[in-house]
C-alpha cells in the first residue's frame, strides 16, 4: 500500500499511456498537417523509423565516430555460447560486462554480466537479439537532448537530466534488503533485484560502505533523474554540435553520455556514449521529482513541435514519410519485442 501510494502521488510513475494522454491530441494535429501518421520517419533519415520504433541500437553505433562509445559486438538470437565468447575474447572486452537487447524498451533486459556462468544464462534466456559492452570506467551520467534544424549549421541542447545511480550507503546493522527498503525508489526495484543478487542482499555493509546496484541510468530501473539544465553552456554546445554533426543525417534524440567531470565532458574528454536515442526520445529532465506534470507536458509538445518541424523539412528535401501500412507493420512488430523484453 506504501508503494501504492507513492506511485500514484508522484506523476514520474504514471503509466507511459496515462502520462501522454495530453500530447496523442498535439501528435494527431500533427498529423493531420504532415498527412501522415508516421511523420517521425523523416526526423533522422540515416535511423530506421527516424529512430522511434525497431531501431537497432547496433546500427545506431555503426553511425557513430568509434572512439566516443564503447567496444560492442551484436549477438543473434540462438547464437551458439562458444562463438560468443570467442567474439567477446576477440574484441578485447572484459568482465564484467554488459549485455542489453539490440532493440531496446526503457532500460529492460540490461543486465552486468560478471561471469562466463551468467552471460551462458543471459544468452540461454534471451529470445532477441542483444549486445555485449565494455562497462563503461566514468561513475557519472547525463541524458543531454539535442535538435538541429536541417538547414542550420548547428544545433542546440535543449535539456539535460542528470542521474543518481541506484546506490546504498551502509549503517554497520542494515542488510542490503533492508537499506534499500529505505527509499520507495529503490524498494520498487526489488523484486528484480532480489532475481539479480539473490542471497548477497542479505549481506551488511560496512558503515559509509556503499554499492552500486543498478549501474546504469534508467528511470525503470530506480535511478533519480534530475534536471540539469543549467549546466547548459556555449562550450558544452559547441562539443555535442562537433558529434552531432559527424552523425549522417541525426537532427534530432538524446545522447546518454557517461563521463569523469563535467569540465573534462565540456572539452570532449574521458567521456563515452551509452547510446545514442532518436525520434522516441524523451526529454528526461521532466521527471525531475520537482517538476511538476504541466511542466513535463510543455517540454513533451515543445520536443514533438521540435520533431514535426524537422521531419517537415526533410520530407520537403525528398525524404518520405514512412507508407501507412509499412508503418503499421512496424508497429505491431514493436508491440511483440516490447512484449519480449518485459518478460524477459
Amino acid at each position: 500500500m506504501k508503494l501504492f501510494i507513492h506511485k500514484i502521488s508522484n506523476w514520474e510513475y504514471w503509466p507511459f499511456q496515462v502520462l501522454y494522454v495530453p500530447i496523442y491530441f498535439l501528435w494527431a494535429y500533427y498529423a493531420i498537417k504532415a498527412k501522415s501518421i508516421f511523420f517521425f520517419n523523416a526526423s533522422n533519415p540515416k535511423i530506421k523509423n527516424g529512430g522511434f520504433m525497431m531501431e537497432s541500437k547496433k546500427q545506431i553505433y555503426d553511425l557513430l565516430p568509434k572512439k566516443y562509445y564503447p567496444k560492442t559486438i551484436l549477438i543473434k538470437e540462438n547464437t551458439d555460447l562458444r562463438k560468443i565468447v570467442d567474439a567477446v575474447v576477440e574484441k578485447e572486452i572484459y568482465f564484467p560486462l554488459i549485455a542489453k537487447p539490440d532493440i531496446g524498451l526503457r532500460g529492460s533486459g540490461v543486465k552486468k554480466i560478471k561471469t562466463v556462468s551468467e552471460l551462458k544464462e543471459y544468452a540461454e534466456k534471451a529470445n532477441f537479439d542483444f549486445l555485449i559492452q565494455n562497462l563503461i570506467p566514468f561513475q557519472n551520467e547525463v541524458g543531454i537532448f539535442y535538435v538541429r534544424h536541417p538547414l542550420q549549421k548547428n544545433g542546440k541542447i535543449t535539456g539535460i537530466v542528470s542521474k543518481e545511480f541506484l546506490i546504498v550507503t551502509g549503517d554497520g546493522k542494515s542488510t542490503i534488503e533492508e537499506l534499500i527498503k529505505q527509499t520507495p525508489r529503490f524498494e520498487l526495484q526489488l523484486d528484480v533485484l532480489k532475481e539479480e543478487y539473490g542471497d548477497e542482499l542479505y549481506q551488511i555493509l560496512h558503515k559509509g560502505e556503499t554499492i552500486n546496484l543498478v549501474p546504469f541510468g534508467n528511470h525503470c530501473r530506480g535511478a533519480k533523474f534530475l534536471d540539469g539544465s543549467n549546466l547548459i553552456t556555449p562550450k558544452l554546445t559547441a562539443m555535442i554540435n562537433e558529434i552531432a554533426t559527424q552523425i549522417p543525417e541525426f537532427y534530432f534524440g538524446r545522447f546518454d553520455i557517461m563521463y569523469n567531470t563535467f569540465e573534462e565532458l565540456e572539452r570532449g574528454e574521458n567521456f563515452q556514449i551509452v547510446e545514442l536515442n532518436g525520434a522516441a526520445s524523451e526529454p528526461t529532465h521532466i521527471y525531475d521529482p520537482k517538476h511538476s506534470v504541466w511542466f513535463a507536458w510543455k517540454e513533451l509538445a515543445r520536443h514533438i513541435t521540435y520533431m514535426y518541424e524537422i521531419s517537415v523539412e526533410n520530407h520537403k528535401m525528398g525524404v518520405p514519410y514512412l507508407d501507412y501500412k509499412v508503418g503499421m507493420r512496424e508497429y505491431r512488430l514493436h508491440l511483440a519485442h516490447n512484449n519480449k523484453i518485459i518478460n524477459f
